[in-house]
């Protein structure tokens, strides 16, 4: 009998991931009556936009110190810093081929389709491509420049991913040159890591309501018509982003890391719904994280990969721009050559990384980079700016979809992945904690604290 009492221990965490698992149907049913409510009652839906912007700004209140402390104890925790470098070097590389790869689809798909020919440009729509030309898009000079936060503290303070990217990566290495002396502060980091996760858990309970409030907003605000009449250039570049991920993204997954996408996608879920919900892969950037940790990608390549990929790895965004920009061209009636196209779409892969973070960064981006690069097009902005939300979830989506495969990618390239985990999370038998986010038992990520047993620090971080 008394076996029989800690038999019934586990039912509890069993209980609550039930729990959480009809959090993601309260999400589903929350964004159906969104799009009901929207196409009922646009001017009352418009209003509720407010309920989706609060809770994507709770998840991006959490980014920047989820982000320090995966880097930290990533980096702190690893021997050799040149690890790290080559992790750094591998990431940007296949993110710049990855981008061009993007671009030159969405080239082929635009020149084919030519979905603009036969528009008319108004003066209402002139004047509304021009108020998106947003001033916080900056040229790559003072991009790179404001990478350098004023202060440690403000990197925090600002909501910068890429501020809170170099500051992590100071600290870690910092840290990792300490040796066993670092080892209570990557302690002390590593509470502080749980505790955010548990706050984001917490906060994830708020999802049902941004969705609908958000789902409700942009159903209000655009309506069928702006669908009917741009149905083309949004099929095409809904069907382009399916071929990308699945075929492009889909290969590369297979024949370096022999994993299947579908089984990836299948554990990546509920990401999936939250970005569809909120029409932001930023809301789910942490849970990334997490995930990946989790699934057994080592801290190191998870932290630099994750955060400099959402401003450096916009497959989506730069399929959206090349279609967007052609589109555009043929509706003002000034189609592109192939050696206009191609000037063009390279100046746009570098204005997107001087825009990166910033909110409605794709249709920001595409207006800014028209108006520096080719003026007359900015006109004609105006023609997509009903539809762009609505491009968004194809953008944030594929976006996603493009980080979460290089960080298995460059995962497998460095060797820094355990691939028995792997198999053994994505067939369902080490399921993902939402309650913590984090593996209680230390083996998630933490295969790089195992390489310096040297450092006697070390050895009680793993006990901690």
């Amino acid at each position: 009998m008394t076996a029989s009492t800690p038999a019934t221990a586990p039912a509890k965490p069993a209980a609550k991931r039930d729990r959480t698992h009809y959090l993601y149907i309260a999400v589903i049913i929350a964004v159906a009556a969104g799009i009901a409510v929207g196409l009922a009652a646009p001017d009352f839906a418009i209003e509720l936009k407010p309920l989706g912007t609060g809770f994507v700004n709770l998840i991006k209140m959490m980014i920047s110190p989820i982000i320090f402390c995966t880097i930290v104890l990533g980096i702190g925790s690893v021997r050799k810093a040149a690890k790290v470098g080559a992790v750094g070097g591998i990431a940007l590389g296949y993110f710049t081929v990855m981008s061009l790869v993007a671009l030159a689809i969405g080239l082929v798909v635009g020149n084919i389709l030519e979905p603009g020919t036969g528009l008319h440009i108004t003066e209402a729509i002139k004047n509304a491509g021009h108020d998106q030309v947003d001033a916080e898009a900056l040229p790559p000079v003072d991009f790179a420049l404001s990478i350098i936060p004023t202060t440690m503290i403000s990197a925090f303070t600002e909501g910068t991913v890429l501020q809170t990217l170099l500051v992590a990566l100071l600290a870690g290495f910092a840290l990792q040159a300490m040796g066993s002396a670092g080892a209570p502060i990557l302690r002390g980091v590593e509470h502080i890591q749980r505790l955010v996760f548990r706050i984001l858990a917490m906060v994830m309970w708020a999802a049902p309501i941004g969705a609908f409030g958000a789902i409700a907003a942009v159903t209000g605000s655009a309506g069928i018509d702006a669908l009917k009449s741009l149905a083309v250039l949004m099929l095409g570049f809904y069907v382009t982003c399916f071929l990308f991920v699945f075929i492009v993204l889909g290969t590369m997954l297979r024949l370096v890391a022999g994993l299947n996408i579908f089984s990836l996608f299948k554990y990546l879920g509920r990401e999936f719904l939250l970005i569809l919900s909120t029409s932001s892969s930023e809301s789910a950037l942490p849970r990334l994280i997490a995930k990946m940790e989790h699934m057994g990608v080592s801290k190191p390549v998870v932290g630099i990969t994750v955060p400099t990929g959402y401003s450096f790895n916009l497959d989506g965004t730069m399929i959206y721009m090349t279609m967007a920009s052609l589109y555009i061209a043929d509706a003002m009636g000034t189609p592109m050559s192939i050696g206009e196209q191609i000037p063009l779409l390279l100046f746009l892969l570098v204005a997107s990384k001087g825009a990166a973070g910033v909110s409605g960064a794709g249709l920001a981006t595409l207006a800014g980079g028209l108006q520096s690069h080719k003026p007359a097009l900015v006109d004609g902005i105006g023609l997509i700016v009903g539809i762009d939300r609505f491009m968004s979830e194809a953008r944030a989506l594929t976006n996603f979809a493009g980080n979460a495969i290089a960080t298995i990618l460059i995962g497998t390239w460095t060797k820094e992945i355990d691939r028995a985990r792997v198999d053994q999370v994505l067939a369902g038998q080490l399921p993902f904690d939402e309650k913590t986010l984090l593996d209680d038992d230390g083996e998630s990520g933490d295969d790089a604290k195992a390489e310096v047993p040297e450092q006697g620090g070390e050895k009680q971080l793993a006990k901690a």
